[in-house]
C-alpha cells in the first residue's frame, strides 16, 4: 500500500512531528483560557472552589487516599529534612564544621527542599487524581453533558481546581516548610547531639524572610504548573480507561521535569548565579 507524502517526506514520518505541535498548541491555548476564566470562575463557582479546596487539603474517598495532601506534604518534608540533617552535619564533620549545620539547614531546606518536596507530592497526590477525575468525565462524554445543559466545562471543571490548589497550595506549603525546619533540628540537635544553640544560632542568621516569601512564591507557581498540565492531560484525554491512565502517566512525566526545570531558571533569577549568604558578608 503506497504511503502519501507529505512536503516531500511519507506521512508516517511527518505524522509524529505534526501532532507534536498540534499537541504543544492544544494545551498552550487550554493553559490560556483556563487563567482568563479563573476570575470569574471563582466568583461564579465558590461553592465548588471551597469544596475543592477541602478534597486538596484533607482528602474524600473521590480523590484523596489516607489523610489527604497535608499528610503527606508534612511525611514527605520530614523525611527529606532528616536526611539532609544526617548527611549534612556527617559531611560538615570531616572538615571540621559541624556547628555550621544549622546555616546549611535554612538555606538547603528554603530554598530548594521545601518546594520541589511540595510539588512532587501535589503532582503525585492531587495532580494524577485531576487527570483521573477529567479524564473519566472526559471518556464518558459528563463533559459533553455539562456543554449541552449550557454549563462552560473549562471555568467550571479546570478554573476551580486551579483556584483551589493556589489557595490551598500556601497552607500547604507552610506546613511542609514547618516539617522540613524541625526534622532537620530532629536530627542534628538530638540524634547528632549537637548544641541547640549553636544550631539555632547559625539557622537563625541565614534564614531571611525574602528567603522565605521567595521559597512561597515558588511552591504557589509549582502548583500553577502542576494543575495546568495534569488538567490539560486529563481534559484532552482519549482512548477508553486505557487513555486515561496513560494520560495520567504523561502528566506526572511532564510536571515533574517541568518543574525541576523552572525551579533552576527560579533559583538563579531569585538568587543570581552567584548566591550571596546574608549574615556573613559572602
Amino acid at each position: 500500500m503506497a504511503v502519501r507524502p507529505l512536503g516531500g517526506y511519507p506521512a508516517r514520518v511527518t505524522a509524529p512531528v505534526v501532532d507534536t505541535f498540534a499537541g504543544i498548541g492544544r494545551h498552550t491555548t487550554f493553559y490560556g483560557r483556563v487563567l482568563l476564566h479563573l476570575p470569574s470562575a471563582v466568583v461564579r463557582y465558590w461553592r465548588h472552589v471551597l469544596k475543592l479546596i477541602g478534597e486538596i487539603s484533607f482528602g474524600s474517598a473521590s480523590l484523596l487516599a489516607g489523610g489527604g495532601t497535608i499528610g503527606v506534604v508534612f511525611a514527605m518534608s520530614a523525611v527529606a529534612s532528616t536526611q539532609i540533617g544526617l548527611e549534612g552535619y556527617r559531611g560538615l564533620d570531616l572538615i571540621g564544621l559541624s556547628p555550621m549545620t544549622g546555616l546549611m539547614s535554612a538555606l538547603v531546606n528554603t530554598r530548594e527542599i521545601a518546594p520541589v518536596v511540595a510539588s512532587i507530592a501535589l503532582a503525585a497526590k492531587v495532580g494524577t487524581g485531576f487527570t483521573a477525575q477529567l479524564g473519566a468525565m472526559r471518556i464518558s462524554d459528563e463533559i459533553d453533558a455539562l456543554e449541552t445543559m449550557a454549563v462552560p466545562s473549562l471555568p467550571f471543571l479546570v478554573s476551580t481546581r486551579m483556584a483551589a490548589a493556589f489557595i490551598s497550595v500556601i497552607p500547604l506549603y507552610l506546613v511542609g516548610l514547618f516539617a522540613s525546619y524541625a526534622a532537620t533540628s530532629l536530627a542534628v540537635v538530638h540524634i547528632k547531639g549537637q548544641s541547640s544553640g549553636t544550631y539555632d544560632y547559625y539557622f537563625q542568621l541565614l534564614l531571611t524572610p525574602t528567603d522565605v516569601l521567595y521559597s512561597l512564591l515558588k511552591a504557589v507557581i509549582f502548583a500553577v504548573i502542576i494543575t495546568l498540565v495534569h488538567c490539560g492531560y486529563g481534559y484532552y484525554a482519549t482512548g477508553g480507561p486505557e487513555g486515561v491512565g496513560r494520560a495520567a502517566g504523561r502528566a506526572l512525566r511532564t510536571s515533574i521535569v517541568t518543574v525541576t526545570i523552572v525551579d533552576v531558571l527560579l533559583t538563579i533569577g531569585f538568587w543570581g548565579l552567584r548566591p550571596t549568604l546574608p549574615g556573613l558578608g559572602a
